[in-house]
């Protein structure tokens, strides 16, 4: 199976199986003597761990990660990046294959068992194998050495719609995501989310939600035109989670709602002497390339296909069936990720960023700073 890489200067190549012994990535163009504990990348491996509440799939994984390779203590008795490849792995602890061996046999509709079996011949039933979720906690870790190589990039989540329900703009409050179990940013969303998803769970269905990733303090210049652009690989990389089926960058699809007056970005001198944006309808990039105002981007996460509801399906002899998927399931996948789009997007940055770097030098582009009105 190839294409388990993305990335061109950081790269990232993740491997294992849902149910297999382990899951591991080897992160590759990180540059050296960057202080890096196994604690700092556990520290977002936490905020996507399953069975943190009766929101996400029981599965007990305590998912600690440990640090094979690419580290090594400096004179000051700091761990430190050495610039080569840093390996990192997680032992599977609570798989429960049995769970699958009903169904080991029959596609179960919404997932990749079908379309596994006809590229390959072969696929492995057992929570999906590779095409398992599991497969993200690989990125949240290597988003986590993205954050170091970026910083003082800040890259935050939130979780803005579940099924029909929206949250209301004017309660955003980043303190809230930390204080309920959907990374909600308005309070008030956050408690019709767990009436609302808990009728869904106790139902045996599940629901779909949209994320949203902020990326504040990216400078000017990151990016590149054409077939380089910054929302271009971020829309890839987004895209690429399990179970997501729309991605939008700053206004998205509602741009196609306005007039050319009312989507232009206008700009006035800032007292910097820089231009000031005063509005960021772009989401913070224009013609492939940083504008030094938020990244705003968005994908919509489909409902876990995994339900409890009887579903009609064929198996993989061409006999027509019904299936239920038992086990232990996310009834929102979308809360579990938010992290790793935080992940994704940290990766994709620092890509950029190196590669940015690598054509411009150290220097920031000359002229613009790209402030953005608040």
């Amino acid at each position: 199976m190839s294409h388990n890489t993305f990335g061109h200067l950081f790269r990232v190549t993740t491997f294992g199986e849902s149910h297999g012994p382990a899951i591991g990535c080897v992160v590759d163009g990180c540059p050296p003597l960057i202080p890096l504990e196994a604690a700092e990348i556990q520290h977002f491996l936490d905020q996507r761990r399953p069975g943190t509440s009766r929101f996400t799939t029981q599965r007990q994984e305590a998912d600690q990660v440990k640090i094979l390779s690419g580290v090594y203590q400096d004179e000051q008795t700091r761990q430190v990046t050495t610039g080569t490849p840093i390996a990192l792995l997680i032992e599977n602890t609570d798989q429960r294959s049995k769970d699958y061996e009903s169904i080991k046999d029959s596609y179960r509709p919404g997932h990749a068992d079908f379309t596994y079996d006809a590229k390959y011949g072969i696929r492995d039933p057992r929570g999906g194998g590779r095409s398992s979720a599991r497969e993200t906690a690989m990125r949240v870790a290597a988003g986590a050495i993205a954050r170091k190589i970026i910083a003082p990039v800040v890259i935050r989540g939130a979780l803005v719609q579940m099924g029909p329900h929206r949250i209301d703009r004017g309660n955003w409050d980043w303190e809230e995501v930390d204080k309920n179990p959907f990374f909600c940013p308005d309070a008030k969303a956050a408690a019709l989310f767990e009436t609302y998803l808990d009728s869904i769970r106790k139902a045996g269905s599940s629901i779909g939600a949209v994320i949203e990733i902020v990326a504040e303090q990216v400078p000017p210049g990151w990016g590149a035109p054409i077939y380089g652009k910054l929302d271009a690989e971020l829309a890839s990389a987004l895209m690429s989670i399990n179970a997501v089926k729309g991605v939008e960058i700053g206004d998205g699809f509602a741009a196609a709602e306005l007039t050319g007056e009312a989507n232009a970005d206008e700009m006035r001198r800032g007292n910097d002497g820089a231009p000031l944006f005063l509005s960021n309808h772009a989401g913070g990039i224009l013609g492939g390339i940083s504008t030094g105002q938020p990244i705003v981007s968005r994908f919509a996460v489909k409902p876990t296909s995994s339900i409890l509801q009887p579903r009609r399906t064929v198996d993989r002899f061409g006999a027509e069936t019904e299936i239920v998927t038992k086990g232990r399931h996310d009834p929102c996948v979308g809360i579990r990720a938010v992290p790793v789009g935080e992940a994704m997007v940290a990766c994709v940055l620092a890509d950029q960023f190196l590669r940015h770097r690598g054509q411009m030098g150290e220097s920031p582009p000359s002229g613009v700073a790209g402030q953005s009105k608040k």
